[in-house]
């Protein structure tokens, strides 16, 4: 062999070694953080409570077919005590179906009057304070889906994660303004109208506002409609290359019971998944004011329709594709081979002649 090539050989041994080398480092780095979004023991946020038995349903064996739900938490831990847990300022469910590629989401609407198990009943957001399988189990019996996985985080780890991405563009929908006293204007809310790129302290505004006459009913709507922002800006190609000081970023502020495993598959599923839509639950046709107790609260009119209504938006058949023409893509074929079968007649009949 020539020194000339030799040469050669040892220039790309060493490249193939960095690249290696880096490729190592990344999904090392980005295992160690996933592995540390998962709190056990004294770092876990829930370390001080004692909790009821209460039996969650058991994270799915991963066959690949069967639709995943998450239940997504997060608190206000302001003025709140070190180790106390605070109730949920917002719930969501994610729900995703490996299947049909589809993500659903689910906005529960926090005054929702139900039963917590083992604790009576009371507004769902209270169910975390007594840990994340009530939590888990109270939404799961309110919609009729088992909920296998949590993810909870609080203020500082939504601005973490928004800024971890570099923000996002937004149209914000109208002026927004809520000083916030109590927390010494620190979180006060100062938004306005028009298309904008927010970073993780203006998206928390835009994100908590509900100060207007539609209160928590819109303000659900807009958290659905800026999770599904985030959510793309994941998947950009810069922010898979930023995983890792992403989740260097967000993991003291994040606690949840996925395991790594399920996190790359729950990963790989929501990549290729596309959102299917997003509800807010109860729906109005089914949510009830009342007075318990003397405090205001939403209840569910009819349980049972609640569940079949969850049943129906997973159920829904997908739509068929039409063409330019109007017609269905089993119709444009019948109409093909009509025409070919007739094309293969007047052949037939022509070659008789």
């Amino acid at each position: 062999m020539t020194s000339r090539k030799k040469t050669i050989l040892w220039i790309i041994s060493i490249i193939l070694i960095a690249v290696i080398g880096l490729a190592v480092y990344y999904f090392t780095s980005i295992y160690n953080g996933l592995q540390g979004l998962q709190k056990t023991g004294e770092s876990s946020p829930f370390k001080n409570i004692n909790p009821v038995e209460v039996k969650a349903a058991a994270p799915p064996k991963w066959e690949g077919t069967e639709p995943v739900n998450i239940l997504l938490m997060g608190v206000d831990a302001r003025g709140i005590a070190k180790g106390e847990i605070p109730r949920s300022d917002s719930m969501m469910v994610a729900s995703l179906d490996p299947v049909k590629k589809q993500i659903h989401l689910f906005s529960i609407l926090r005054d929702t009057y139900t039963n917590i198990p083992e604790h009576g009943k009371d507004r769902i957001n209270t169910a975390i304070t007594h840990g994340p399988n009530t939590a888990m189990k109270a939404v799961s019996d309110l919609l009729g889906i088992p909920i296998q996985y949590y993810v909870y985080t609080d203020f500082q780890g939504f601005i973490k994660l928004v800024d971890a991405v570099g923000g996002v563009d937004f149209y914000v929908e109208k002026d927004m303004y809520y000083p916030s006293i109590a927390d010494k204007h620190e979180y006060d809310i100062d938004l306005k109208e028009g298309m904008q790129h927010l970073d993780g302290k203006s998206a928390l505004q835009y994100v908590r506002f509900r100060h207007d006459a539609t209160s928590d009913f819109t303000r659900t709507e807009r958290q659905r409609a800026f999770m599904k922002v985030v959510a793309d800006k994941l998947k950009s190609t810069t922010s898979i290359m930023n995983l890792p000081d992403i989740l260097e970023e967000v993991s003291p502020y994040i606690d949840t019971n996925l395991s790594v495993n399920d996190m790359w598959r729950l990963a790989t599923v929501g990549y290729k998944s596309q959102m299917a839509g997003s509800e807010q639950i109860p729906p109005m046709k089914l949510l009830k004011e009342r007075n318990i107790g003397g405090a205001a609260v939403l209840t569910v009119s009819n349980e049972t329709a609640l569940k079949d209504y969850i049943k129906d938006i997973f159920n829904k058949p997908e739509p068929v594709p039409v063409s330019s023409d109007g017609k269905t893509e089993s119709e444009t074929n019948n109409t093909s081979s009509q025409g070919t079968s007739s094309t293969s007649k007047k052949s037939s009949t022509g070659s008789g002649d």
